[in-house]
């Protein structure tokens, strides 16, 4: 009896150079350790994450981070970020850590927010209201900012009251997410008092059945729904999944989450953001500032031309961006400079 040979003949000696080709790749891989910048240069100066996260000081705070840890091929500790359950621990333990929270969690399926992009927009619209405050950041509880799709996270909220003492209305028209974003609310002291939730029993209204009607606020934010249709967001989550990793998958999963009403809206973010501009004119004496994030470079000439017909006297694009992620805040108000100084002098 023959007995083979590992690498035999032709072949063997083809699979042998191409076996130790690739070990001398993993090797060097491995030898050199991947060079990270310092600091993360797109996000805002006065954001808590500029700096890789610190995985050993977070699982001080949060244990259960623990298990979710591991070393890479280049040698780093990171988690798995086409995990859910490993980015919904890793939120719980940055909030615990930056933001002073003792509970956070959300029902398994919903938005699990990537904190540092979060962070970014509050920093943006804390340095647009230091417009109308004579160059000083608004802090404090007189500051009223109501979130538009405040969702089961609550995360918004939590950023504004954290950083800077800011007041919060947070609407949603998901009963269950209201529900999880009290539960948060009441077992945080920290927030208890701070935010108040409203839920909104009509999908096509923003503001309608939210603001009564000689209610007011500074500022207005929104994370609007993306896409058109959940098969929408599926697909493009295969597609971001089959770019990063290479290859095809054929489920594929969320990581980040989402229910239908935080990621879908009829005609996508053009229309929904086209909507609440519209929506916003007849509550034009009821707040300062209305913004929302932009996704699509491509949807601000449909924004800027419903801005322009609605008669906004002054619009601001404030450029975002978080790794090769790049997105925008567009915000507009009713107000002309000297009256936006004016409510702010009144109010702060």
């Amino acid at each position: 009896m023959q007995v083979l040979q590992p690498f035999s003949g032709k072949n063997g000696y083809i699979c042998a150079c191409l076996l130790a080709h690739c070990t001398k790749l993993l090797e060097r891989m491995l030898d050199k350790k991947r060079e990270h910048p310092k600091v993360k240069s797109k996000l805002h100066p006065r954001n808590k994450h500029r700096e890789r996260y610190d995985l050993k000081a977070l699982i001080t705070h949060c244990p259960e981070l623990a298990e979710y840890v591991s070393l890479n091929v280049y040698g780093d500790e990171s988690i798995d970020f086409f995990n859910p359950a490993a980015v919904k621990m890793l939120n719980t333990a940055l909030l615990k850590q930056h933001y002073g929270l003792v509970y956070w969690d959300i029902p398994e399926g919903y938005l699990c927010p990537p904190i540092p992009g979060r962070a970014d927009y509050i920093h943006h619209v804390a340095d647009l209201l230091r417009g109308n405050n004579f160059g000083h950041l608004p802090k404090g509880h007189k500051i009223k900012v109501l979130d538009i799709g405040v969702g089961a996270n609550c995360v918004y909220p939590i950023l504004g009251h954290q950083e800077y003492g800011w007041s919060f209305i947070g609407s949603d028209i998901d009963p269950k997410s209201i529900e999880n974003a009290q539960q948060i609310i009441d077992q945080n002291p920290v927030l208890t008092g701070h935010i108040e939730l409203r839920l909104q029993s009509n999908a096509k209204d923003f503001f309608y059945n939210i603001l009564q009607k000689e209610e007011t606020v500074d500022l207005t934010i929104c994370n609007p729904p993306f896409h058109t249709s959940l098969q929408e967001a599926q697909a493009g989550t295969q597609r971001k999944l089959n770019n990063l990793k290479g290859k095809k998958t054929k489920k594929p999963i969320l990581n980040f989450g989402g229910q239908a009403s935080e990621l879908c809206y009829e005609g996508g973010e053009k229309r929904f953001v086209k909507d609440m501009i519209r929506e916003s004119r007849k509550f034009g004496n009821n707040c300062c500032w209305f913004s929302t994030l932009i996704s699509k470079q491509s949807h601000l000439k449909s924004v800027y031309e419903s801005l322009d017909k609605i008669g906004a006297k002054s619009v601001r694009t404030i450029a975002m961006g978080q790794g090769n992620k790049s997105s925008r805040i567009v915000a507009w108000t009713f107000f002309t400079k000297k009256e936006a100084m004016e409510w702010a002098k009144a109010r702060w």
